[in-house]
């Protein structure tokens, strides 16, 4: 498993599930987050190929989704920055 926050390789063995509370030791973000699971496809219905898994409000927070499933394959894309480090919305407007 790759950590969705910081590309950190987590190793997770056959059948092992990721608790509620797990956080990656690279950057401290949650694991159990949609972001890191296997069923997470933003263009479905809630963002969840799981038809009988609950709406989740925040993606990239914890949750307590039982259909939970570790994503194996490696992330294509840059680690995102820390959600507190928020962007004024008028500064990247007006951006010089």
């Amino acid at each position: 498993m790759v950590c969705q926050r910081c590309n950190e390789k987590i190793e997770v063995s056959g059948g092992e599930r990721i608790g509620f509370r797990e956080t990656c030791d690279g950057c401290g973000d949650d694991l159990h987050v949609c972001l890191n699971c296997n069923h997470h496809d933003q263009s479905a219905y809630n963002g969840c190929k799981e038809s009988s898994a609950e709406r989740v409000a925040d993606p990239e927070s914890s949750n307590r989704c039982e259909y939970f499933s570790p994503m194996l394959s490696s992330l294509k894309n840059p680690p995102k920055s820390k959600k507190t480090e928020k962007t004024n919305p008028l500064d990247v407007l007006f951006k010089s």
